[in-house]
């Protein structure tokens, strides 16, 4: 008789309802956001999970919370270390601050301005590296071998996975009726948990990535069924860099229904679209899934037609703005 072996993921509802036990007493439970305006705009009913309102300012927090929160007091005491461009980088801050342990965060040189601050507030230790991948990881590696510390992926880790699967839980409590969530995709950590939760919760929702034009390995990765990796990105979405890793990718491959991709220009219109009509404050990637409602590539496509009550995750609010106001007068 033959065994029916089951797929396994990097996370599943039961680990998903533990990190949600876990972190709820440091989490926010962000509220969800709607406009008349906007439904009208897009021609559905458009639920708007405003993750910008997160500690830490994006829904980091709830991973970094909860990879925290997991290590024994032994690993603790020698504090956590990751490299990142932003917002897992103070979202680990912050996290590692709540329960008094030392925070190494290797940070890009070009990173955002407001970004570093974050983590500067947040009492982490930055360590610059060069804008490059490989520097990050040979700064983050020096780092490991002189401190002890833990070493948490801002994407790529079972726990990380599993606190942003919260927002799932979240979301449909919220709004049940959700028959399509749209979901940033950088290095696979939010679309994986909350894919992974939603699934589990209504297996006939449907899970959309959006990334930009100028980044859009995910969408390769999809469509060629292996990782894709690019030499290099172009994109205002500063968060939206990373790549997908070994838990992360087989979620995308088996469970996320298609990949959207969206032009910057479009992406820097949901900004002032979030901004003028909603009142919210979004960074790029966090725009990117309303952009990917409004994008013909969605509009004119016949299998998303049925697609009515649309829940779309802004993911981020750490805006530089400068560099917003500059995109928006271009």
């Amino acid at each position: 008789m033959e065994m029916k072996v089951e797929k396994k993921y990097g996370a599943d509802i039961s680990s998903i309802k533990e990190a949600q036990e876990r972190i709820s007493s440091y989490v926010h439970k962000t509220p969800v956001l709607c406009s008349d305006s906007l439904n009208a705009i897009a021609g559905r009913s458009l639920f708007f999970k405003c993750e910008c309102f997160q500690k830490g300012g994006a829904f980091k927090f709830r991973g970094a919370c909860n990879a925290v929160l997991s290590l024994d007091d032994d690993e603790a005491s020698k504090g956590v270390v990751t490299h990142s461009s932003g917002n897992h980088a103070a979202a680990l801050a912050l996290a590692a601050k709540l329960r008094g342990i030392p925070a190494y965060i290797v940070i890009p040189s070009n990173a955002p301005k407001c970004k570093v601050e974050n983590v500067k507030r947040y009492g982490g230790q930055v360590i610059f590296s060069d804008p490059t991948m490989q520097s990050r990881k040979d700064t983050a590696s020096k780092v490991l071998q002189e401190t002890g510390a833990a070493l948490v992926h801002s994407s790529n880790d079972s726990k990380i996975i599993s606190g942003q699967g919260t927002i799932s839980l979240e979301f449909l409590d919220q709004v049940p009726q959700l028959d399509t969530i749209i979901v940033p995709i950088s290095g696979g950590g939010l679309i994986a948990g909350v894919t992974l939760a939603a699934k589990s919760m209504n297996p006939n929702i449907q899970i959309l990535a959006a990334e930009p034009m100028g980044a859009n390995d995910a969408a390769q990765s999809k469509a060629a069924g292996r990782i894709i990796t690019l030499s290099e990105t172009n994109t205002v979405a500063d968060g939206l860099r990373a790549f997908l890793g070994d838990l992360t990718w087989p979620v995308l491959r088996d469970l996320v229904d298609d990949v959207i991709t969206v032009e910057d220009k479009e992406i820097i219109e949901a900004i002032r679209l979030c901004y003028e009509i909603l009142k919210v404050t979004v960074e790029p990637s966090g725009a990117v899934g309303l952009a990917a409602v409004l994008s013909d590539n969605f509009r004119n496509n016949p299998a998303w037609q049925d697609c009515k009550n649309i829940g779309i995750i802004l993911s981020g609010g750490n805006v530089d703005l400068g560099v917003v106001w500059d995109s928006l007068r271009k």
